[in-house]
């Protein structure tokens, strides 16, 4: 990319180990907040990345209130993804993560100028979930 043998596409690669990285942990995030769910402890948090409701109040008017312990053990799985909204998909879907991976890991296999505007979206999916996570409540 950058025209100079020892830094020719170091962007490049550098973005796809972002990718790799942030997809994996995104995986394994998602996973716990399901667990939650399927456990019956789902805090507000949990169920603010799982549907992308970031408001507490449209989040109970929702769900209904939590119990003491500020959990929603009523709340079931079919619940979450009758609930779910296009950023809830994008803070912590798997397999759009594991769309945004497998792209990380073909942009080392292949070298084409639409593979690098895939990786490109990809980071950029993934930069945005995170940006979308800060805003969720605590």
């Amino acid at each position: 990319m950058s025209g100079y043998p020892p830094f020719d596409g170091l962007a490049a690669t550098a973005a796809a180990l972002v990718v790799i990285l942030s997809a994996i942990i995104s995986v394994i995030a998602a996973g716990a907040r399901w667990r939650a769910v399927d456990l019956g402890q789902a805090r507000a948090q949990d169920l603010c990345e799982l549907t992308g409701i970031l408001s507490p109040e449209i989040l109970q008017d929702t769900f209904g209130p939590p119990d003491m312990g500020r959990v929603w053990r009523q709340v079931t799985r079919a619940d979450v993804k009758a609930a779910r909204r296009p950023l809830g998909h994008l803070m912590s879907n798997e397999i759009f993560d594991y769309v945004c991976l497998g792209i990380a890991v073909a942009s080392f296999l292949i070298n084409h100028p639409l593979m690098n505007l895939a990786l490109l979206a990809a980071f950029a999916a993934q930069v945005a979930s995170w940006v979308f996570a800060t805003q969720v409540p605590k």
